[in-house]
């Protein structure tokens, strides 16, 4: 019996997932098209701003609903997240693997079902190689509504922060491998339970997925988390926090340095969207800080802040620098500080 049911887990995402927008058959349809062709536009534009080139032949998007969304990322975590389940299966028995099958099985199906409902778009790296790119787009059409954003507009915003997460793992040619490494050793350092075997175990495997989210992009850290961090897990964690920090601030400088040229009300769009990241529901803030989602909307911000930063002192082919490999990623203190980083990396 394995510690995590993760078909449990898909049809409780499913069912917590939430429902809408309303749409007839050919509206989807065109929102289907719309954002083929627009992240398909997009390749062009990341490419001139930021000089990246993609090295893949055959880049499909995946344009999915909430519950597709959710079935990719549950594959992928089952795949990181395999060598601690591997490890304490047998020392749990019987009952406590049933038991704590379901348990996990239906709180990470919850989880997922009710991001399943927020992400608008992921480039995801851990079920297949070199990765895929996934637009959700009830929750883009559910957005640009929102928003009053112009559709057109809004969906090549939204194309142009994911397909910049794309060229970034599929341009720098050891990217991908160094971050799934990172998470490997993240999981490789869980320590087994030693007492209390079945609630120790469920609390490691909860962390375990916590931490699969927080590198997929989805959230970080909880205070569970924190709690069941070992040294080895917390140097390995400031790590991942600083990668996906410049890759998230990389993207947010991106879509909004292409934007003036290309999308005519990207100002609304963005003053627009940043409202709707501060949400005034009680419910709603209390669920956003249990997932750590504001804790992501920071790291937004810290990143953009970031790379703008270094842009200011080098220009974009100094920023490039970063590239060159795992030693010239910036250190989770440069990121508030990003003359250091310049100091470091960047100064001939």
């Amino acid at each position: 019996m394995a510690l995590v049911d993760w078909d449990l887990a898909t049809s409780a995402a499913a069912r917590f997932g939430p429902t809408g927008p309303s749409v007839t058959a050919e509206q989807a349809n065109a929102a289907v098209r719309d954002l083929r062709e627009l992240a398909d536009e997009a390749v062009a534009h990341v490419s001139a701003y930021t000089g990246l080139t993609a090295r893949i032949d055959d880049a499909p998007v995946r344009v999915v609903d909430r519950r597709t969304w959710a079935e990719v990322n549950i594959r992928g975590l089952r795949q990181v997240i395999h060598p601690l389940t591997d490890k304490l299966e047998a020392k749990v028995g019987v009952v406590g693997s049933v038991v704590g099958s379901k348990v996990t099985a239906v709180e990470t199906g919850a989880v997922l079902g009710y991001l399943s409902g927020k992400v608008l778009g992921q480039y995801e790296v851990f079920a297949t190689n070199p990765g895929q790119l996934l637009l959700v787009a009830p929750n883009i059409v559910g957005m640009e509504r929102r928003i009053k954003a112009d559709p057109r507009d809004f969906r090549l915003w939204v194309c142009l922060h994911e397909v910049t997460h794309r060229t970034q793992f599929t341009a720098v040619p050891w990217l991908r491998e160094h971050f799934l490494g990172e998470v490997r050793r993240f999981v490789e350092a869980t320590e087994p339970p030693t007492a209390n075997v079945i609630g120790q175990t469920l609390r490691q495997v909860e962390a375990a997925v916590k931490a699969a989210r927080s590198a997929a992009g989805d959230e970080r850290g909880t205070t569970l988390l924190d709690a069941m961090q070992t040294p080895q897990q917390r140097a390995v964690l400031d790590r991942l926090t600083a990668i996906l920090t410049l890759l998230e601030g990389h993207a947010e400088v991106v879509m909004d340095g292409v934007g003036p040229r290309v999308i005519p009300s990207v100002a609304q769009i963005r003053a627009a969207f940043d409202r709707r990241r501060n949400p005034g529901n009680p419910v709603e803030q209390y669920l956003r800080r249990l997932l750590g989602i504001d804790i992501k909307m920071r790291q937004y911000a810290e990143g953009r802040a970031f790379v703008q930063g270094v842009l200011d002192r080098v220009g974009m082919d100094g920023f490039n620098r970063i590239w060159t490999s795992p030693q010239t990623l910036p250190r989770l203190n440069e990121l508030t500080d990003p003359a250091a980083w310049v100091a470091r990396v960047a100064t001939p």
